[in-house]
This record gives C-alpha cells, structure tokens and sequence, in this order.
C-alpha cells in the first residue's frame, strides 16, 4: 500500500471492504497477480470475463452525488481512455521504446478483447464519453487524452503530460483487465511513492489514494459489482510503480480497470450497454466526491 494515508478512513473505502469482507465466501480472496501483465500492455486475447456481484442484502446504498448542478464548475478532469483502436494498425509506432520514469517501455499497447471480440479500446473510449457527459453537466472542464481520432496512441508518457498540462484536479485512466477466466472483478491502480532524478510521485500519492478509495466506494455502490477476487486482497485497491501514465503524473491520478474481458461473466456486463452507464456513473460519482473534498 501507499505511504500517502490519510488522517480518517474515508466511507467509500469502507464501503469497499465491508464488501469485500461480505463477499469473502463467495468470491475469495487467492491474491494472484500476473507480472508479466500491465495496464498500459496486455496483448490481445479472446475470451470473455465475470464480475462478482455484490449481495442484495448487502448493496450499500445509491450515491447522493450532486448531478446537474453545476457543482463542478472550474474544476478541471482529464478521462484517459486506454489503448486505441487504431494501435493494431501500427505496431512499429507503438512499440517504441519511451520513459516511464523508472525505465523505459512500449510507447502503447492494443489492449485486450472479450471472446466475441469486443475490444477494450472500444470500451474504455465509450466509458470515458459518458464520463466526460455527467461531469460536464456538473460543470466540470473534461479533456480526453484522444477520442479515438489519432492514429495510434497517444504515448504512455503523453498521456500522463496531458493531465499535467491541464493542471487537472483529477485524472483517471479507464481501462477493462485481461486475466485469466475465473479472475473477476473490478481495481484501482494507485501511484506508488517513487522518486529519482526524472519523476517524484510523493506529492500525488496521497490525493491519488483518496480519488482511488472514492471511485472503489462508488463503483461497488453504482455497478453491484464487487472488487478484484485477484488483485488487491479483496480491497480493490493495488498499488503499482510499473505504469508511466502515473509514474509520470503531477496531478492526482488513478487507473480503474472495470472488469475482465476474459471471464465470461464479467464480459457480460462491459458488454451491456446499461451496466456501461452504470460504471460510468460510479467513475463519475467517485470524481465528483474527490473534488467536492
């Protein structure tokens, strides 16, 4: 876990764990973490994914996050959508080598799919549209790092100067995992401490971890669904220092991966149109709480 705490545990995170704690018989907790996968690199692959979901019983209760009102008004949100549909197209662009602040790595990726074909690139940009639509009906200024009109890319480290160009009060990569069948689930990617001669993260680390929890509360509260039964230790948090578009961050940032294309069951969902709105109502909301403080 990060080092930036905060002096109280914020209710969306305790909303997360409560989950996770109830839904520990169901869905387990086996902890297993695939290094040779990341965020901003997973090879395509067909298959589908499921999302376990929260108990009836125990669904926490609809956010009361302001919607419409202008609350947001001279905030600015930078909505990153992963990958690009156009990588495939060109693969010597995108497997430049660029800085990740502690290293170098593939300029991009192209994702991953569902088994039917559904590409994370698809979804991540319709995702981050509908973000973009019920922030910016609160007022709030919202930049796409692209909007699926570039040729490839943009970079890893570009997508991150974006954010930093902007000064965004808060910047969130939206992605869909690929991990086995049977991993379901949604997490957050948090920034983790790192500081070297090209990059400094401490600044960031702990209004990042106070967006992340916000955004897990609310996407629990919103979808039903529940955290990642492989990464995170049923909190839906993980801590990572292996992405540049946080390494290279300066303004508060998070990755949210919604589901696992390659699980049957949790393909269902971030292939439903319906359940899309919902997880980008739980994005949103979760934004708005961290800008509203």
């Amino acid at each position: 876990m990060s080092t930036g705490s905060l002096p109280r545990i914020p209710r969306p995170l305790r909303a997360v764990a409560l989950t996770a704690l109830l839904l520990t018989g169901l869905a387990g907790c086996d902890d297993k973490t695939d290094d040779a996968k990341s965020a901003e690199g997973k090879a395509p692959s067909a298959v589908a994914s499921a999302s376990s979901s929260t108990p009836a019983s125990a669904a926490p209760k609809p956010s009361t996050s302001p919607a419409n009102d202008g609350s947001l008004k001279g905030k600015v949100v930078v909505i990153d959508p992963g990958h690009n549909i156009h990588n495939q197209d060109h693969p010597t662009e995108i497997n430049q080598q660029v800085e990740m602040g502690n290293g170098r790595k593939e300029c991009d990726t192209t994702g991953t799919a569902t088994n039917s074909g559904y590409a994370e690139a698809t979804f991540s940009l319709d995702v981050a549209h509908r973000i973009r639509r019920i922030l910016q009906a609160q007022g709030a200024t919202v930049t796409l790092t692209h909007d699926g009109d570039r040729p490839y890319g943009p970079c890893v480290d570009e997508r991150a100067e974006i954010g930093n160009r902007a000064h965004a009060d808060a910047a969130v990569s939206v992605h869909a995992d690929g991990a086995p069948a049977g991993d379901r689930g949604f997490h957050v990617i948090l920034p983790a401490p790192l500081k070297n001669g090209q990059v400094d993260t401490t600044p960031i680390v702990g209004p990042s971890r106070a967006l992340g929890e916000r955004i897990a509360g609310d996407f629990v509260r919103v979808t039903g669904s529940a955290p990642s039964n492989y990464v995170g230790k049923g909190t839906g948090l993980d801590v990572r220092d292996d992405l540049g578009g946080l390494n290279l961050s300066k303004v508060p940032k998070v990755f949210i991966e919604c589901g696992n294309m390659r699980d049957p069951d949790d393909a269902a969902q971030l292939t439903d149109d319906a359940w899309r709105e919902k997880a980008a109502q739980g994005i949103a909301n979760g934004i708005s709480d961290f800008l509203h403080g």
